[in-house]
């Protein structure tokens, strides 16, 4: 502040710009250097993950640069992250997609998926990436007390969580991506594939299948260790979760959206209550204090209306009483036909 003040007396407004503003940053890479970059993965190494391109580059051409910049260099090449999710026993792929990022929220989908289709598994072997662990060292051991977004989904399943720390364990996820990089690419381009949305149908449709018939291998031991999930809703479980505390209004903030909580009949404020914020995978947000769902709402914060609940129609008699349902039911013909009428069937409620 001493310098800004200082700065200001001599120079007036202009003295609190920045000096670099303007200026070719000294570890700007140059433009020849990049193009050169750029051609290198285009003709020659293009079917070449960005970790072993940027070894290529290394060893091969001795350009130094970082994995960083090499990986934000090729993401205007169409570059994407294949996340898979397979059966350690059996090698049987269960999910497979390209993605942009591999993330917190592109893991719990795969994850959401999986657990639909097939069930609750019992642990997941995973690498140490920030959106499975936190680590307090770089390179140390995770901290299995603070969960991630991915962890404590995982914990409510009961689903086990292991790091992979051995470079055995690594050696035989590499030796699985290097099949999938020396087949995947090749079959894309023999299907006339050219988008990622076209690239994930294909995977989705055909290819993982065809993968499973000829690397999936037997068990040793017959049956499954896959268990129901039963009622357990995995759209609020893969969600992202956030603690906020209810304003006096009745509103909640969340990333500069006011969500408006709708009055409710067994409380008369919920004003200082602590609510939790659940962000959806589809983006929408809902609302929930315990048990209770407060509302759901668009990713834009707007309040969403209630689905409506499947409407049962009731049968009264002349007097106004509900008639006990017989089984199995009885035809009955009315006295007279004044009095008759026809029976209405169940109907769904608009």
């Amino acid at each position: 502040m001493r310098r800004w003040r200082e700065r200001y007396q001599e120079f007036g407004y202009d003295g609190l710009f920045d000096k670099r503003r303007g200026k070719t940053s000294p570890r700007r890479v140059p433009m020849a250097l990049a193009e050169q970059v750029l051609q290198f993965y285009r003709e020659k190494y293009f079917d070449l993950n960005v970790l072993h391109f940027h070894q290529k580059l290394v060893e091969e051409h001795g350009i130094r640069l970082s994995y960083t910049w090499v990986k934000l260099a090729l993401q205007d090449e169409r570059w994407y992250d294949l996340l898979v999710i397979l059966d350690d026993a059996t090698s049987e792929i269960y999910y497979a997609q390209l993605v942009e990022e591999e993330s917190t929220l592109t893991v719990m989908a795969g994850l959401k998926e999986v657990i639909a289709r097939q069930g609750v598994f019992c642990a997941l072997y995973s690498d140490r990436g920030s959106h499975f662990w936190l680590t307090p060292k770089v390179g140390g051991k995770v901290d299995p007390h603070r969960l991630t977004q991915v962890g404590r989904a995982l914990r409510e399943l009961g689903i086990q969580m292991i790091p992979a720390y051995s470079p055995q364990a690594r050696g035989r996820s590499e030796r699985n991506f290097r099949t999938w990089q020396g087949r995947l690419p090749q079959e894309l381009r023999l299907h006339g594939v050219e988008t990622v949305e076209a690239a994930n149908q294909f995977l989705r449709e055909h290819y993982v299948a065809e993968f499973n018939r000829r690397f999936r291998v037997s068990p040793q031991q017959p049956g499954s260790a896959f268990l129901s999930r039963g009622k357990r809703d995995l759209d609020q479980i893969f969600s992202l979760q956030f603690e906020r505390t209810v304003n006096r209004d009745n509103t909640v903030q969340f990333q500069n959206l006011n969500l408006q909580i709708e009055r409710v009949r067994w409380k008369a404020s919920l004003a200082g209550c602590s609510v939790t914020v659940h962000q959806h995978l589809d983006g929408t947000l809902s609302l929930r204090y315990g048990p209770q769902q407060l509302g759901r709402y668009s990713s834009q914060g707007e309040l969403l209306p209630k689905p409506m609940a499947q409407a049962r129609v009731v049968e009264k008699t002349r007097r106004g009483k509900v008639q006990n349902s017989t089984f199995p039911p009885r035809l009955e013909i009315p006295p007279t036909a004044r009095d008759s009428h026809f029976p209405t069937t169940p109907a769904a409620a608009g």
